[in-house]
């Protein structure tokens, strides 16, 4: 269940490019000293930067604030007010891009390549990536990639893709940094080179980046790069399960369901995968099913509840993401 993080601009993953569950997604940095964030989009609040209400956020942005542009454009893709929507958030994120602003720039990137709140405009978004990148936001590295990975806006070549991805990695972009695993794992745009995968995969994993820790487990599990090791393996797929990563949470209920890594626990096992299951991953149906003849009904009752909490856990999640 090994797999690369597409971007913002395609699906999901969770970065300096924020991503809500839907696949949402919008990139934020710190507030220096004099910036004021939403404290619906922000969990700082620390000596760096202040959390104001939307209104003290709304006065600044139509002052021309760059930053609190940006922090109403992410509010808007999140909808936490009744007249927040995707093209308040366009309208928000284009002033604050037309500053220079880079975080802004790469969201409005986002909105052009997925067509929210505006027609979907390839130009417009290498434009907009471009000038982010210029800047070296290793965001917009990491989208360039994308693009250049899959065609989109742009010829398909993976030799592009992979120096935006190392150049996202060499900037710490966790996202990138998977994305340069996966294509020396799979062997796409470089020759295959599972050691250095791994590699890559551990930085993004340590990182804190949930693809990077189940792509890590993986290796981990299957010896590929590195030395097989049962306990590695569940160590990095509790790691992204707990962010909500489905296949992580499969590869989870399989170690608990075998004992591999850790003691057989099979009413656990099925709490994980169904909770992968209620996220729309189905691959884990069959070991469902398995599982259910070993439980009794109060068991998988219990297991129910445990992967209902989760799903609840990840929206809360999913809300945090954006103070990346």
């Amino acid at each position: 269940m090994k797999g690369h993080a597409t971007s913002s601009a395609l699906l999901s993953a969770a970065v300096c490019l924020s991503v809500l569950a839907n696949g949402k997604a919008v990139a934020q940095t710190p507030p220096s000293k004099d910036q004021c964030s939403l404290a619906v989009v922000s969990r700082l609040g620390t000596p760096e930067g202040s959390v104001c209400d939307t209104t003290t956020v709304q006065r600044l942005a139509q002052s021309g604030h760059a930053f609190e542009q940006n922090q109403l454009g992410i509010a808007s893709m999140l909808v936490v007010g009744p007249d927040l929507n995707e093209k308040e958030a366009l309208t928000w994120f284009e002033q604050a891009a037309q500053h220079g602003y880079p975080p802004a720039e790469v969201n409005l990137a986002v909105m052009y390549i997925n067509g929210w709140g505006t027609r979907v405009n390839y130009a417009a978004a290498l434009h907009w990536l471009h000038a982010a990148a210029d800047q070296h936001f290793a965001r917009a590295y990491y989208n360039l990639g994308i693009l250049y990975l899959y065609g989109k806006g742009v010829r398909q070549d993976h030799n592009e893709a992979f120096l935006w991805f190392q150049k996202g990695a060499a900037a710490d972009d966790s996202s990138a940094q998977t994305n340069l695993g996966y294509m020396y794992d799979q062997g796409v745009g470089r020759p295959k080179d599972l050691e250095t995968a791994a590699e890559w995969y551990r930085k993004a994993a340590e990182a804190g980046n949930p693809l990077g820790q189940n792509n890590l487990a993986d290796l981990y599990l299957h010896g590929e790069g590195v030395k097989q090791d049962d306990s590695a393996a569940f160590f990095w797929f509790q790691k992204a399960a707990q962010q909500g990563h489905t296949g992580a949470r499969i590869k989870l209920g399989y170690m608990y369901a075998e004992g591999r890594g850790t003691a057989t626990d099979p009413k656990t096992a099925y709490g994980w995968i169904k909770a992968a299951q209620l996220a729309g991953d189905l691959r884990g149906n069959e070991m469902l099913h398995r599982l259910e003849q070993t439980l009794t009904a109060a068991q998988i009752a219990e297991a129910r509840e445990r992967a209902t909490k989760l799903q609840h856990a990840d929206a809360d999640l999913s809300a945090k993401n954006f103070t990346q």
